[in-house]
């Protein structure tokens, strides 16, 4: 796998005048990448548990994967020439399909490439995809649209807010778990761990990873889950560190996650 680190390195450069932010094409790269041979690392997967909210078990969480196929998308997203710049890009939405339980015992080979390059209100849209496989059988999938903002003409349709669902549950999110779950993710953008660096990019205060928000979410339901199933979310409002969050089961198998006013960080689907 890549290191990730140096790959955020590479994206800070990156953004700087005359060391790569002009290199980008219009296109997408016609491009995979592939790392075979990954192993899961038992002790990193119960930190991941326990940060998330799982049970401890061999058997990875839905979100697991994509924290250890990771890297491998960020190296597909700092390439000099894919066309949207990863300093600002905003997840937007993500979609993972279980095919099959997944163990600790496993060996998995993951590929990721973009696709589905598309104009937004507000920039562009890509859904960057990673797979897993076992033995040549793809047994994960997921799908993460990001959102590159520009400057263009229009502006956002809130439209009306619907009145929040009766809370199921209630959680404390501390500020341990941007560091914490940025530790056994790789993912160390500042804007969750570092209150400069969240001012910088417009928050007041660090926030909660998106893929953490989804994860807790699914720790919540881990009773309930089935073998094989998809689950979708789109990433709202951004959780604050320290903030309440209440989480709500919907009757067609949906689920929310919003704060105290009733304004929704996150909505999501299981299928």
């Amino acid at each position: 796998m890549p290191a990730a680190g140096a790959l955020h390195r590479r994206a800070l450069l990156g953004a700087l005048p005359g060391l790569g932010g002009g290199r980008r094409g219009p296109d997408l790269p016609a491009v995979e990448l592939t790392v075979g041979g990954v192993t899961v690392d038992r002790g990193r997967l119960a930190d991941y548990d326990r940060v998330c909210g799982f049970r401890l078990s061999d058997r990875l969480p839905a979100t697991f994967p994509h924290v250890m196929g990771f890297p491998l998308a960020l190296r597909l997203m700092t390439a000099p020439d894919f066309p949207v710049p990863l300093l600002g890009l905003v997840h937007v939405r993500n979609r993972i399909t279980v095919r099959r339980p997944i163990t600790a015992d496993e060996t998995l080979d993951f590929t990721t490439y973009a696709e589905n390059l598309r104009p937004h209100d507000r920039g562009r849209q890509v859904d960057v995809v990673l797979v897993g496989s076992v033995d040549g059988e793809e047994v994960w999938r997921g799908v993460s649209t990001y959102l590159g903002r520009e400057r263009t003409p229009g502006g956002r349709d809130r439209g009306e807010r619907p009145a929040p669902p009766t809370a199921t549950a209630r959680w404390r999110v501390d500020p341990r778990v941007g560091t914490e779950y940025a530790r056994v993710s790789g993912d160390h953008n500042p804007i969750h761990t570092s209150r400069l660096g969240a001012r910088l990019f417009g928050f007041r205060r660090p926030i909660a990873h998106g893929m953490w928000s989804k994860a807790r979410c699914l720790a919540a339901l881990e009773a309930r889950l089935p073998d094989a199933y998809t689950v979708e979310v789109a990433f709202k409002l951004p959780v604050p560190l320290p903030s309440t969050v209440s989480f709500a089961l919907l009757p067609d198998g949906g689920f929310t996650l919003h704060d105290s006013r009733g304004r929704p960080h996150l909505t999501g689907h299981l299928r």
